[in-house]
């Protein structure tokens, strides 16, 4: 593998399970780099083994970033996250080291490498609280014709499904006037990208995130809901209604059996690894890993 010297800035981005972190660190090794996480759950405290967290051998072996920021219950923006890795990105060049921008949360890899211009709208609880009743008294449907009717290209990039992100699109709107699609500009980078999309075939890939399910539990991942439930943090933060934490919901209800649960988050992990795709194949200087690449190791 060649790569240019000046300011290289190399992302290595799959579905879950594919066998990311571990090429990652031997790249770290290969090309005297450090890694920046793009994971939007590892930023989370406490939550280490339903996060798939790298290991302490694998943080010791090559430096890491951008995880551990903020607990379970405290807001983190995908602003602060452009902001975070924009600037970790520029500390590794000025170390003189690559920096490898890992992980498989499509949106926050895309607002690093397509260089969005974020809004910088904070937050604004009282107005999320009154759209989110807004959107269970009458009806996700509703709020999303709210949303085309004064931002229709926002609602063609969301769709009627992701409520979340329709009361964010909303909120841009209602606070500064203006509609959230004309604000997310694009501004290059001032690094050589190379995107590496590691694939698998489905089936395998399937069958390893089943594996990787089955280890967290071996692990204690129902202990760690526990905890996290008992430490006070509900099932409405999204750190708690991820993949990984949300499924053990009904158990810990005493609605279900663990089994059923277990069974839930595999069946949610393939869908979600059906749907990262969508987001990687967008990405900037884009090339396509399978096994038996030669540069695949680790």
């Amino acid at each position: 593998m060649e790569f240019r010297l000046t300011a290289p800035l190399i992302a290595l981005v799959g579905p879950t399970a594919v066998g990311k972190t571990a090429l990652a660190v031997a790249l770290a090794h290969r090309l005297d780099g450090e890694i920046i996480s793009a994971d939007s759950r590892q930023v989370y405290r406490r939550m280490e083994i339903g996060t798939a967290k790298p290991s302490a051998a694998e943080r010791a072996a090559a430096p890491h970033h951008l995880i551990d920021l903020c607990e379970p219950d405290e807001a983190f923006s995908l602003a602060r996250y452009q902001d975070l890795a924009l600037a970790s990105i520029a500390e590794v060049v000025a170390r003189g080291r690559v920096p490898l921008l890992v992980g498989g949360t499509g949106q926050y890899l895309a607002a690093v490498l397509e260089g969005w211009q974020i809004p910088r709208v904070a937050p604004q609880p009282a107005l999320r609280a009154e759209l989110q009743a807004e959107a269970e008294r009458d009806g996700g449907a509703r709020l999303y014709e709210r949303l085309a009717e004064v931002d229709p290209m926002a609602a063609l990039q969301i769709g009627p499904t992701n409520v979340r992100r329709i009361i964010r699109a909303l909120e841009v709107y209602l606070v500064t006037g203006e509609p959230i699609s004309t604000q997310q500009t694009r501004q290059p980078l001032p690094y050589q990208i190379r995107t590496i999309w590691l694939t698998r075939p489905r089936e395998e890939l399937y069958a390893r995130a089943d594996a990787r399910v089955e280890a967290m539990i071996a692990a204690g991942l129902v202990e760690e809901v526990k905890t996290l439930v008992a430490a006070g943090y509900g099932w409405h933060l999204p750190a708690m209604s991820s993949l990984g934490y949300i499924q053990f919901k009904p158990y810990l209800e005493g609605e279900t059996a663990l089994q059923s649960c277990i069974e839930r988050l595999k069946y949610d992990t393939h869908s979600f690894i059906r749907r990262q795709g969508a987001w990687f194949r967008r990405l900037p200087q884009l090339e396509q890993w399978a096994p038996g690449h030669p540069e695949w190791v680790g």
